[in-house]
């Protein structure tokens, strides 16, 4: 294919220079060998006309010169021609930055984390909101570049592996999984040969590191929550002391509960919790074997 699109330059190059009296010999060359010269051997070997030091230079030497256009010769009158320079506006700037390879890698990864994270966390709103905006700002962006399937699936599953390994303990299988699919994915992810429009290393190597990062703190948090000692509910009352205040009611945590004990309660005394039935704290003495 390389092979093909170099010929197919090649002879469109020799054609054009043909159409315009230039030098198709050099044209084919810089093509296919990529060769360059400088402006004055670039005027001595007929590839271009003249040699211009600016835009208004330029216009006083092509002034009164004859062209030809698709509807015939013109003679070109420029003395009185106004240059007038269009810069890009605001959302063009914009939408420009949006069609960048790795904006795009970064909104459609941020913006597939969001939906999952609002879809595991219903009502959070935030996620889901960021993660909307950004998966739609990155198919805009891909519609404007060569996007590769394979590659585009490869980073779906890399999210998918990712979101599985808070749920499933895998050793951090599902992890590394996802990382390496990520990576492999990004440098798939744009199929074109122009190195203008191709991902950059660094940036996919940085971005790569980053949520291997983030996203071992957020493993490393949940592990810790699981591992942690329930503070609330009935689950979190066993263990905890309680004060006797009659021989059937105990204080705990600013509040009176009725107990049980099998043996009497004497109001004063610290008892510890067994467990909740209901509304009924099941204790025990301290002292009790």
């Amino acid at each position: 294919m390389s092979e093909k699109i170099t010929n197919d330059a090649a002879a469109k190059m020799r054609s054009m220079a043909a159409k315009w009296g230039r030098n198709a010999e050099w044209g084919e060359r810089a093509v296919r060998e990529s060769v360059s010269i400088t402006a004055h051997e670039a005027l001595d070997s007929n590839v271009v006309d003249i040699i211009a030091s600016d835009i208004d230079d330029l216009m006083r030497q092509i002034d009164g010169q004859e062209t030809e256009l698709p509807y015939g010769k013109k003679v070109m009158s420029l003395s009185r021609v106004k240059i007038e320079e269009i810069n890009p506006t605001f959302s063009q700037k914009v939408l420009q930055i949006i069609t960048t390879p790795e904006i795009v890698l970064l909104l459609f990864s941020i913006g597939g984390l969001g939906i999952v994270l609002e879809l595991y966390n219903p009502g959070a709103i935030f996620p889901g909101v960021v993660g909307a905006i950004c998966l739609i700002l990155a198919f805009y962006g891909m519609q404007t570049l060569p996007i590769n399937v394979a590659g585009l699936a490869l980073i779906i599953l890399a999210i998918g592996l990712w979101v599985a390994e808070i749920k499933v303990v895998s050793g951090g299988l599902l992890f590394v999984g996802g990382l390496i699919s990520f990576f492999l994915g990004g440098l798939m992810l744009v199929d074109t040969v122009d190195p203008s429009l191709k991902m950059s290393l660094s940036f996919l190597i940085t971005f790569t590191l980053i949520i291997a990062a983030l996203f071992g703190l957020v493993i490393w948090l949940v592990i810790k929550a699981h591992k942690r000692t329930v503070a609330i509910g009935d689950e979190g009352m066993a263990g905890k002391m309680a004060t006797v205040k009659t021989g059937d009611m105990v204080y705990v945590d600013g509040a009176l509960w009725k107990a049980e004990c099998d043996q009497e309660l004497v109001p004063g005394e610290k008892v510890e919790i067994l467990l909740v039935d209901k509304l009924l704290l099941k204790v025990k003495k301290l002292d009790s074997k």
